[in-house]
């Protein structure tokens, strides 16, 4: 019962952002990184990265403020084999307010049900986004 709870809707513009995403043909790592408006309830957009790499990504990221991320990453697997997973990373630092912990954790599985996404992470710690960090969550899918 509670997976149906929708705390948040997610902004039409982002849900095309996302849908547009998953299908791009470009090879670099890139993201899409978003944040709720608390007034309007709403999952927008904050700022979209090519070429980006992890341990950029965290520097761009709020101390104390939970973010989505939507995250292509050119992945190299240990037979030399290459794939583009799509990754979903819920950002939600130890010290954020209760209040928007709970917005963010309340939103979290419409936004992967929109992003259409099945690889899903959570960190409390943004120290942890780095891109060893990733490689250990995506070989559970290998």
């Amino acid at each position: 019962m509670s997976s149906s709870l929708v705390v948040c809707e997610v902004d039409e513009s982002l849900k095309q952002k996302l849908r547009k995403f998953r299908f791009r043909k470009e090879t670099n790592n890139a993201a899409i990184l978003m944040k709720i408006d608390m007034e309007r309830q709403l999952v927008i957009l904050q700022e979209e990265y090519e070429n980006i790499s992890l341990d950029d990504l965290r520097e761009e990221l709020p101390e104390r403020q939970p973010r989505f991320i939507v995250y292509s990453y050119k992945y190299i697997h240990e037979d030399g084999r290459v794939s583009y997973p799509l990754c979903f990373i819920f950002s939600s630092p130890m010290g954020c307010k209760p209040e928007q912990q709970m917005m963010y954790a309340g939103s979290k599985n419409q936004l992967v049900q929109v992003a259409e996404l099945t690889k899903v992470f959570e960190t409390r710690n943004n120290d942890d986004l780095s891109e060893q960090w990733l490689k250990d969550q995506l070989s559970f899918f290998n």
